[in-house]
């Protein structure tokens, strides 16, 4: 993959997001050598979240709802592998994925004349959920490094 200098305008961009998420998925994959040893293993990770503040001011632990709270660490490795390829290799469209929300059906019914509008609602979202995604996988990694007891 080529390699793109950071400026500070390219930062926030939607391509550089994404890079840093598959990189630390990546980073991840490549620290977890024993997957199953993330069975079972609590999540825990309000903390981390936080950190990760999104724009419409939700409070960390709602966000903590993107990864259910009975989860363990190797439910959201896969997750996080899974949501990794689908941005590599293209989302197949089953019944189920096409699916919509009624509250995000509302927003773009109510919207539907404004393709600029509804191209930054789901840019500011995308953009939030990577951040974060990307949040968990690295808190994944230091947290499988804990468990088998490898220091930084």
């Amino acid at each position: 993959m080529m390699q793109i200098s950071e400026s500070y305008n390219q930062k926030n961009s939607l391509f550089n997001t994404m890079n840093r998420f598959i990189g630390a998925v990546n980073n991840m994959d490549q620290t977890v050598m024993v997957p199953s040893l993330l069975r079972d293993v609590p999540l825990d990770d309000t903390e981390d979240l936080k950190a990760v503040s999104p724009a419409n001011g939700t409070t960390a632990t709602n966000n903590a709802a993107y990864f259910h709270q009975d989860a363990d660490m190797y439910s959201s490795y896969v997750l996080l592998k899974s949501i990794r390829n689908d941005i590599e290799w293209g989302v197949v469209q089953g019944e189920e994925r096409r699916k919509e929300k009624v509250g995000v059906t509302e927003v773009l019914e109510a919207e539907d004349d404004d393709l600029e509008k509804q191209f930054h609602f789901h840019l500011k979202g995308l953009h939030t959920v990577l951040s974060k995604l990307t949040c968990k996988a690295n808190t994944l990694t230091t947290r499988y490094k804990e468990e088998i007891g490898c220091g930084n």
